[in-house]
This record gives C-alpha cells, sequence and structure tokens, in this order.
C-alpha cells in the first residue's frame, strides 16, 4: 500500500512510518514541524519507500498518484504544546483534518483520525467506553485541543455517512515511550527528566488522579489493527492499568535510581481526574489488548531520555 501520514515526524506518526515500512508498504509523510522533529525519522531517509514533505496541513495536501489509507495524526498534543500554540491547535484538527478528508476522498483512500481520550474531557465515568459523550469545558485552556478532536470527530463522521468514506477513528489514551519531546509537558517526560537531572519531581494536585500508561508499541499494534478492520465507529486504544499520577512519579524515581524529592503544586484548570479506557471493542473486534507493562515500558522510555540529556 502507498500510505499517506499527516504528523509523520512526531512521536506517534514516526513510530508508524517505522512500521509500514517494516511491513513493505510506501509510506510518505506529512509534518510543519511545528512539535514534530526531522530526527525522529533521519534514519527513514535511506528507504527508497520514504518520501517527507514539509508542509502545513491546514493550507493544502496535494499529493500526486495513488494513496490507499491516509493516517491525520498532525497536531500538538500535549498541554504544554496547545497552551503556546492554541490556533495551530484549533486549525489543524479542524481546517487540516478537513483538507486530509478531501484528500482521501479524492483518493477513494481509507481515513484514519488520531482522536483522544481528551474528547471524554473530566469524565464522571470510569473506565470511559466509546459510547461516553464527555464532559467538555469549551472555553477552557484546555477546550482548543478537546474541542479541535471533537469536531474532527465530526466531521470525519459526515464525510463516512455523506460521501461513503471508508473511516477509522482511534481515541488514544495517554502513549508514551521513545521519541517523546524532553520538552513536552506531560507526567512522563516531566518526571523522567527531573529525575535524571536529580531535580524536585513535580506532581501538580495532591498526585491521586490516574493516567492509563500504553508503551507506543502497544498502540502501534492496535493502531495498525484498526486500519485493516472495517470499524468505522469510534475505538478506544490504550493501557487500562489505572496508576495515580504519585504512583508515577514514584516509580520513575525507583527505576532512575533517583535522589530526587517529590513536591506538589497547584492543579491546572480542567485537568481530568481520572483516565481509565474501557477496551471492550478492541479486545473483542480486534483481539488487541497491551502486552508491554507500565514498568518495563519506563525502564526503556528512561533508557532512551538517559542519550537525550
Amino acid at each position: 500500500m502507498r500510505i499517506l501520514i499527516t504528523g509523520g515526524a512526531g512521536f506517534i506518526g514516526s513510530h508508524l512510518c517505522e512500521r509500514f515500512l517494516k511491513e513493505g508498504h510506501s509510506v510518505t509523510a506529512i509534518d510543519n514541524l511545528l512539535t514534530g522533529r526531522l530526527s525522529n525519522i533521519e534514519p527513514l531517509f535511506k528507504n527508497p519507500n520514504f518520501t517527507f514533505i514539509k508542509q502545513d496541513v491546514t493550507n493544502f495536501i496535494h499529493v500526486p498518484g495513488k494513496v490507499d489509507a491516509i493516517l491525520h495524526f498532525a497536531s500538538p498534543a500535549s498541554p504544554v504544546d496547545y497552551a503556546k500554540y492554541p490556533i495551530p491547535t484549533l486549525k489543524v484538527g479542524a481546517l487540516g483534518t478537513h483538507k486530509a478528508l478531501g484528500l482521501a476522498k479524492e483518493k477513494k483512500a481509507v481515513f484514519m483520525l488520531a482522536s483522544t481520550s481528551e474528547v471524554y474531557g473530566d469524565p464522571d465515568v470510569s473506565p470511559q467506553p466509546e459510547s461516553y459523550w464527555g464532559r467538555v469545558n469549551p472555553i477552557g485552556p484546555r477546550g482548543v485541543y478537546d474541542e479541535a478532536k471533537r469536531f474532527a470527530e465530526a466531521m470525519t463522521m459526515a464525510y463516512h455517512r455523506y460521501h461513503g468514506l471508508q473511516v477509522r477513528i482511534v481515541r488514544i489514551f495517554n502513549t508514551f515511550g521513545e521519541r517523546m519531546r524532553t520538552e513536552d509537558g506531560r507526567a512522563v517526560p516531566n518526571f523522567t527528566m527531573q529525575a535524571l537531572k536529580g531535580k524536585s519531581i513535580t506532581v501538580y494536585g495532591d498526585g491521586s488522579q490516574t493516567r492509563s500508561l500504553c508503551y507506543v508499541s502497544d498502540l502501534v499494534e492496535g493502531l495498525v489493527r484498526l486500519l485493516k478492520s472495517k470499524i468505522n465507529s469510534p475505538v478506544n486504544i490504550g493501557n487500562p492499568h489505572e496508576m495515580t499520577i504519585r504512583e508515577i512519579a514514584e516509580m520513575i524515581k525507583r527505576l532512575t535510581g533517583s535522589k530526587s524529592k517529590i513536591i506538589y503544586k497547584p492543579l491546572p484548570i480542567d485537568d481530568p481526574k481520572q483516565r481509565r479506557p474501557d477496551i471492550t471493542i478492541a479486545r473483542k473486534e480486534l483481539k488487541w489488548g497491551p502486552r508491554v507493562s507500565a514498568e518495563e515500558g519506563l525502564r526503556r522510555t528512561i533508557e532512551y531520555f538517559k542519550g537525550e540529556i
């Protein structure tokens, strides 16, 4: 197949490029490098089946020739990023999705949207099933990301219903692993870099809020299986093993052998108190479930971050 990946130089996008190339497909990555990095895909440039286009997908997407699948993964994806780039985040969720869907329609390609667990907002249901509509503050600081993804899902389903486009919508829960940026701002990179540098590990709130950490190789396997399926409605992909933020900080401190102190700061506005996916659909329809434990994934990620210092 020929596969187009927007956000292909990003954390997850670059892992997808690598996976599809290993399977023998032709891959074209598009990225404006706002939060993506060329270093993530540099080893792929020697592969004749790989092409990189530096381009902002909110302006236009022109790709000559046939395209079998389009995976729309372009977007800032951490609270630090979308606080810094609120308007580009909204634009890539709205205009970028529209451009990518238009190309998929033109090429008669399968379209996959990288949505997020953030569509559930600060949930009052746990674990979160795909049928849950969410509890989102549309005008809060996180709303630029949450609502961009909710709009992107609505537009994707409109193209499916009105144009008959084959679509896949993946709601990605907290994912971590190699190629995350050291300054990403999410819990795992923050805690790891602070621990490795001997700085205080900063936990926001009292640390009782939960996250469910999925290692990147498990996520990619789920994405590949979803792409090959016939499921047009949203599917949660993530690890249902729930941990408190405090437990994650303590595990990283132990695995790094750090002497850092854990300190507590006020919780950011609209920070979700719970994150745990209901992956019943993924288990049943995709025969998928996470295999790498949080501890094993963190060991690998810590080794990667040691090389980034």
